[in-house]
């Protein structure tokens, strides 16, 4: 109740210094205590008892009544031993360590330093590391723009760092174990660095016929980056326009007709085998896919956050919503006005969904004519909507957006600096 209780809080607290207003929380709760709250208190601090007052009450009883028996006879639990000796049990005889007790914070085997490796006799080898990227290919990973923005990322900000990629390509030409080793080796090359966005729009308009090449696509590719990259993070993205529908069989009947690879019990068996640590859902096609059932922008995200909510997906992997509305050609055209209520409705109704953990946020991109969109201003310039993202500093870990760095604004370092005054999460786009 707390962690959600705070952040609740501070979402509140900081679309509150831009005049949001936050949903209103039911007063009919039974386990409520809204009113013990001082007055004066804001509508978007909430409190629910764990345990009423007359529950509490019961509670000390039980534990208090008879000078405290209860308590006395609720000793620990003996432990589960296993003798050896005795017939039919079997006790391994491989396990680490050399058997013996090793004081507190001393490694488990002589010459063994906890979290490093080995200290080897005669400068030989004498460990295996676990990544398969090489130290030449590391270091040719950093001569990239992506590793030398990775580099400058890392040291000069506070953001933290994924390498973005387009693995679907390269597996369909028969080239992924080529492309995954390269991609690690950017991921591996820079201390920091989290993980891997190895696709994008994932089953929405890619090549994949059917859905077994599309499952033999997300298994084969997760499994080439996990043995080249053990230890960091998978992310993908996708769109699924069927829990944009809501209960209307209409709308669900035609979307997975329009859309059959984007089944989401499919997706959420990737997410539930581990396949992916990150999904990203974008939110781009809301405004005119539902308007046959009159099913407005707003009410297609409050259907998809439920529906994922109600799938447990963030269980599994963190959920994360994508937007790029805020840009627009040259640079973002919001008055304060409209830039506010798009924060509430693009950044703040995904997060208190209680689905989505994360908001990425396209800040600028080239489209195949070379026209340049931006949320910022042209050079970094003043724009009314970057000043209003950059108000949102309580909530910052939650944002992120995708930066490429073989077209900067001005350079790697000016851009990313900037981008760190709003974003606590970048995607730097690799080749």
């Amino acid at each position: 109740m707390r962690k959600r209780l705070r952040q609740v809080f501070v979402i509140g607290l900081t679309l509150s210094l831009l005049g949001i207003g936050v949903p209103a929380w039911s007063q009919d709760d039974p386990r409520s205590c809204n009113d013990e709250l001082p007055a004066g208190t804001p509508s978007y601090v909430v409190c629910r008892w764990l345990a009423t007052p007359e529950e509490a009450l019961e509670i000390a009883q039980f534990w208090l009544d008879n000078d405290g028996q209860n308590m006395i006879d609720a000793d620990p639990q003996s432990p589960i031993t296993i003798d050896c000796s005795e017939p039919g049990n079997e006790c391994p005889t491989d396990s680490e360590g050399d058997g013996e007790l090793h004081d507190v914070d001393s490694p488990d085997v002589p010459g063994v330093v906890d979290g490093g490796t080995p200290e080897c006799q005669n400068g030989e080898q004498c460990y295996v590391d676990p990544s398969e990227v090489t130290a030449a290919e590391k270091s040719a990973a950093l001569e990239t723009p992506a590793g030398q923005a990775a580099q400058q990322a890392v040291a000069e900000t506070t953001m933290r760092v994924w390498i973005d990629t387009e693995l679907a390509d390269d597996y369909q030409a028969g080239k992924l174990a080529e492309a995954a080793k390269k991609v690690a080796a950017l991921a591996a090359a820079q201390p920091g660095v989290v993980g891997v966005r190895f696709t994008s729009q994932l089953g929405y308009n890619q090549a994949f016929a059917t859905a077994e090449e599309l499952e033999k696509f997300v298994a084969e590719t997760t499994a080439a980056l996990r043995a080249a990259l053990p230890g960091k993070k998978l992310a993908a993205h996708t769109v699924v326009p069927i829990l944009g529908c809501g209960a209307d069989e209409a709308c669900q009947a035609e979307m997975t007709k329009k859309y059959p690879l984007l089944d989401p019990e499919r997706i959420g068996a990737w997410l539930a085998r581990g396949y992916i640590d990150q999904l990203t859902l974008d939110t781009g096609h809301m405004a005119t896919e539902y308007a046959a059932w009159r099913i407005d922008a707003a009410q297609a995200q409050r259907n998809q956050w439920i529906q994922v909510g109600a799938r447990a997906w963030d269980a599994y992997a963190q959920i994360s919503a994508e937007d790029a509305s805020f840009a627009s050609a040259g640079s973002a055209q919001l008055t304060e006005e409209q830039a506010t209520q798009a924060i509430a409705d693009r950044i703040a109704t995904p997060l208190q969904s209680e689905a989505a953990e994360t908001v990425t946020l396209w800040s600028r991109w080239q489209n195949d004519q070379g026209q340049v969109s931006r949320v910022y201003g042209e050079q970094w310039g003043p724009n009314t909507t970057w000043d209003q993202l950059k108000k949102l500093s309580s909530i910052r870990p939650r944002l992120a957006t995708l930066y490429d760095p073989a077209h900067p604004e001005v350079d790697v370092a000016t851009d990313l600096k900037n981008l760190s005054e709003v974003f606590g999460q970048v995607y730097l786009h690799a080749a």
